[in-house]
């Protein structure tokens, strides 16, 4: 699979009605886009962390896509997924502090519309630059939208190798129930 050839491409929104939780990406990567599912990276440590959180009731492979089980786990249990940049790229970092701006303002749109109990974007620099917010930490942050919480969740990429599966899965598990997902043991 050439995957250069998917430089700029869109991953749909994952907005399941009603949303209790949506996950925020900083933007897909070029895996992503050539597989349709969000954070389908070999190396991506996302759904390994829902799962070990009890967020989700199986184990999501989505390394080749979505499978109908992936979808209907994420989409029962109000689990939605976007980006704050929608295009495609090689890294994260080849985003412009302009284009993480303008995705606040995409993702405050997408609240409005969907009106998720819960916001976690997934990754401190982007929510630094993207809220203009320099020196924010991990966890819940004041929300600009009425009604809906904001956290900020450990980057689960496996570039971010200075947070443990354990430590995600505490992370995420503790976001989760704040969106009133009931947590699943993990089955493995």
């Amino acid at each position: 699979m050439q995957l250069e050839e998917h430089y700029g491409r869109e991953v749909p929104d994952l907005l399941p009605d009603p949303l209790r939780l949506l996950f925020v990406g900083i933007n897909p990567s070029l895996r992503s886009a050539a597989t349709g599912a969000h954070f389908s990276g070999p190396g991506n440590r996302f759904y390994p962390v829902l799962h070990r959180a009890g967020i989700t009731g199986h184990l999501i492979r989505a390394a080749n896509g979505f499978s109908d089980d992936d979808l209907a786990e994420l989409t029962s249990r109000g689990i939605g997924i976007t980006n704050l940049w929608p295009e495609a790229t090689a890294r994260a970092d080849e985003l412009t502090r302009e284009q993480l701006r303008t995705g606040r303002d995409r993702l405050t749109a997408t609240v409005a519309g969907h009106r998720p109990a819960v916001v976690a974007v997934v990754g401190i620099t982007a929510y630094r630059v993207a809220f203009g917010q320099p020196k924010a930490a991990t966890g819940e942050q004041d929300s600009p939208w009425g009604g809906t919480r904001l956290f900020v969740a450990p980057n689960p990429s496996g570039l971010n190798a200075h947070s443990s599966l354990e430590d995600l899965a505490r992370a995420y598990g503790e976001i989760a129930r704040a969106a009133g997902i009931e947590l699943e043991p993990a089955d493995d």
